[in-house]
């Protein structure tokens, strides 16, 4: 049976209403009474109801989180350290799905406001900056992933770690690499798409455009964008994707296709999942900080809903990481 306010006061042998001021800090509690009974409360297995302070307190202490897809383990280990780190500070987190669809983005962040959260983390929006036209629709505090314009956003440095994939496979002597797109992550697309030509166009490199192929991030879509790309006349040796999801995806359709990986086709990934270290062969990626930056986004909601003024966008560092599915150019037939 749950341990109530009631329960505390009966123990301590002080009213109810003590008690639940003492919990809350209230200043007309003395410091020796607050103590005694915070301890007893924690020896009851006291657990304080969310549900009871937001109806006594109007304060929700509730954080909205609107994500594409649940189905993305790259978005599930990334509101996990939000979670973390949201319990510790005393907040609850909701969080729905926009399936990359911006006007149910905007529908879900209304709702949040209609729920009277104390701000919202949006996490690959398919809005961003319009957020800084629509603060007197949307006034609560809104942090936003990878969206460097922003100035409340957390991001990777998606064009220097898209960089340092694309240098690796050129000096591992491949010249026909291709990059697998995701049309429905515009920004950091775009990015990391930019630096794959400008690393060709630093080493006299030809971009052709049969090798830039559209997908959507998904399994299903690296397999169909592989097969797309070993139907071209002249195939790539090597394979960057956008994300790791699109890298597994293509390392299934050359495994049917009985193309070797890495001696015949070189695949790199982007995220570093923890799917990506258990691929046959195990995917060599581009890691996002992925506990850091949950944690990024969590602190800076919170410096904005209390209020801070000096909070500053963040671009956190991309490290690529080389594991099996990569290696040198293959010898001409």
């Amino acid at each position: 049976m749950a341990i109530s306010i009631k329960d505390i006061a009966k123990a301590a042998g002080v009213a109810p209403s003590t008690v639940s001021r003492a919990l809350s800090d209230h200043p007309r509690i003395s410091q020796e009474t607050k103590d005694r009974i915070n301890h007893l409360a924690k020896e009851m297995g006291y657990t304080p109801s969310l549900l009871a302070r937001s109806l006594v307190t109007q304060d929700t202490a509730t954080i909205g989180v609107v994500i594409t897809m649940a189905s993305d383990p790259f978005l599930t280990h990334l509101v996990t350290s939000i979670e973390e780190v949201a319990q510790e500070q005393g907040y609850s987190v909701l969080m729905s799905s926009s399936y990359l669809n911006p006007d149910r983005e905007l529908e879900l962040v209304s709702a949040f406001h209609g729920r009277r959260t104390k701000g919202i983390i949006v996490i690959g929006s398919q809005v961003d900056v319009d957020y800084l036209q629509m603060r007197d629709r949307f006034p609560l505090p809104v942090v936003l992933t990878n969206c460097r314009t922003c100035p409340y956003s957390v991001s990777t440095d998606n064009p220097a770690g898209a960089r340092r994939a694309i240098e690796y496979l050129v000096q591992l002597g491949h010249r026909r690499i291709a990059y697998i797109a995701n049309q429905r992550s515009y920004r950091s697309n775009l990015d990391r798409l930019t630096s794959y030509q400008q690393v060709l166009a630093a080493c006299n490199i030809p971009v052709d455009k049969d090798l830039i192929v559209e997908s959507d991030g998904t399994l299903q879509g690296g397999s169909a964008a592989a097969q797309t790309l070993l139907s071209c006349s002249q195939s790539p040796t090597a394979i960057f994707c956008f994300n790791d999801m699109t890298a597994i995806g293509v390392l299934g359709a050359l495994q049917q296709a009985k193309i070797r990986v890495p001696e015949q086709m070189s695949v790199v990934g982007f995220d570093d999942i923890e799917f990506a270290a258990y691929c046959s062969p195990p995917l060599s990626t581009v890691r996002q900080p992925t506990d850091l930056m949950g944690r990024r986004l969590i602190h800076m909601l919170l410096a904005l809903i209390q209020g801070q003024e000096d909070v500053a966008p963040e671009v956190l560092p991309a490290e690529l990481i080389i594991r099996e599915s990569t290696g040198s150019l293959p010898a001409p037939a």
